[in-house]
């Protein structure tokens, strides 16, 4: 974007002066010309700085979305740990042939396995407790 601003400073303003020039304009307007040189480069650094604010509110919001994600990734990972911790090896090894073909857990296999994983998180929260 800076390339595009700089592009815009070094020949923004000399298409007005040929014009002017081109158009028979005396050279008392040649101060003119320098006022309207002067105004189009203050314009210009005018719009870089907001779009330079911008991009530094957007980086702030963007590494706080980035602290949160870690945050909660970490958290997840944690849980995965504990979930596989109290998992029997049956559950596991269903689980695993369900990441394998791709399908979600049917209800039977869930209600099946509904009480199993209950007694375990029973003595898993105690410790922590």
């Amino acid at each position: 974007m800076s390339g595009y601003l700089i592009r815009l400073r070094a020949g923004g303003s000399g298409w007005l002066h040929r014009l002017l020039y081109c158009s028979g304009a005396s050279r008392s307007s040649g101060a003119s010309v320098v006022a309207i040189d002067n105004k189009i480069e203050q314009a210009m650094d005018l719009v870089k700085s907001h779009l330079m604010y911008a991009v530094r509110e957007e980086v702030e919001v963007l590494k706080e979305q980035i602290k949160e994600l870690i945050e909660k990734n970490s958290q997840l990972e944690q849980e995965n740990t504990l979930l596989k911790t109290l998992a029997s090896p049956e559950q596991l090894a269903q689980f695993q042939a369900q990441l394998q073909t791709g399908s979600p857990p049917s209800s039977s296999q869930s209600q099946g396995t509904t009480q199993q994983p209950a007694q375990p998180a029973s003595q898993g929260s105690g410790p922590s407790a």
